[in-house]
């Protein structure tokens, strides 16, 4: 996502919130949007092309299924829609930037890449691991098991012949800003090796070395994609969550962490998810991600 490529941008929308367990993120994408989007990457002088949204079920109206991983067959109906967008994004030589919904999108998105690309690497921006699988989770919200599912851990349940599994290198995978780890998640994370930065090590080491070394642990063949949830931001600036966490990222360190992404030149697709218009302020969160997003795509002070 270097700056200086100035690929264009596909903006796809994904209002899906039945991978949460509050409800609400649907909304986020018509928030990002309203936050001005568009007129931010233009400014980059980026040609943005919004694709809209993918149709996506709503809880009222679809079953429920398995409550180990709630609703997953619709879950998994509205991913293969983003998968196939994101297929055609990359293969016109555009950025895809997805819009969540709730983390569960990252399933399309990461998996189009891999079906183009091959499985590669991911750098996980999240106040929580989401590697949970349906025997470990507390909830059976499918958003907690995202990462698991990528990365082929989660079952044959969380197949399609949209993606591959896994679709993810788990020798590439760095979790960013992490607080909130499930005991089955810290079990998985300590047998899978991955490169993990909590809280407590960003704030021992600072977010610019945590950032460059998660770069270095996830570069290779391939992609490298982001995915950005906005609870990684402590909800004192971003309130507007799924699941809220005291104690993230700043809005400096925020910013900071997606312009060493656009630096390094590495990452060439995102996911921006979990904006959750129901508990913001004024829409205060949407635009937060608006300009994160911008700092991933080039933006600069000077």
């Amino acid at each position: 996502m270097a700056a200086e490529e100035r690929q264009p941008v596909a903006v796809i929308g994904a209002p899906l919130d039945l991978g949460a367990g509050r409800r609400g993120v649907d909304m986020g994408p018509s928030a990002i949007r309203y936050a001005g989007l568009d007129t931010r990457l233009g400014e980059l002088g980026r040609r943005v092309e919004d694709w809209g949204n993918v149709e996506s079920a709503v809880a009222e109206a679809s079953d429920v299924g398995d409550e180990r991983a709630r609703f997953l067959a619709p879950v998994l109906r509205t991913c293969e829609r983003i998968a196939e967008l994101v297929r055609r994004a990359v293969d016109a030589g555009s950025v895809p930037v997805v819009l969540g919904g709730d983390h569960t999108v990252a399933l399309g998105s990461i998996g189009a890449l891999a079906s183009a690309h091959g499985p590669g690497g991911v750098i996980w921006l999240d106040a929580h691991g989401d590697l949970n699988t349906p025997e470990t989770t507390p909830s059976g919200n499918v958003h907690g098991m995202v990462l698991a599912a990528v990365l082929g851990l989660a079952g044959p349940a969380f197949a399609s012949t949209a993606w591959p599994v896994p679709s993810v290198d788990p020798r590439r995978v760095a979790l960013v800003g992490v607080r909130s780890l499930d005991e089955g998640e810290r079990e998985r994370v300590r047998e899978l090796g991955v490169k993990v930065f909590t809280m407590s090590d960003v704030d021992r080491l600072g977010v610019e070395r945590a950032v460059r070394e998660s770069l270095t642990h996830v570069a290779g063949p391939g992609f490298v994609h982001v995915s950005l949830d906005m609870d990684v931001v402590d909800p004192e600036v971003a309130p507007g969550v799924g699941t809220p966490v005291r104690g993230g990222l700043s809005y400096r360190e925020a910013h900071l962490a997606l312009e060493l992404v656009s630096e390094s030149g590495l990452a060439g697709s995102l996911d921006v998810v979990e904006v959750n218009p129901v508990f913001d302020r004024q829409n205060e969160t949407a635009a937060l991600a608006v300009e994160l997003v911008a700092s991933a795509l080039g933006a600069r002070i000077l």
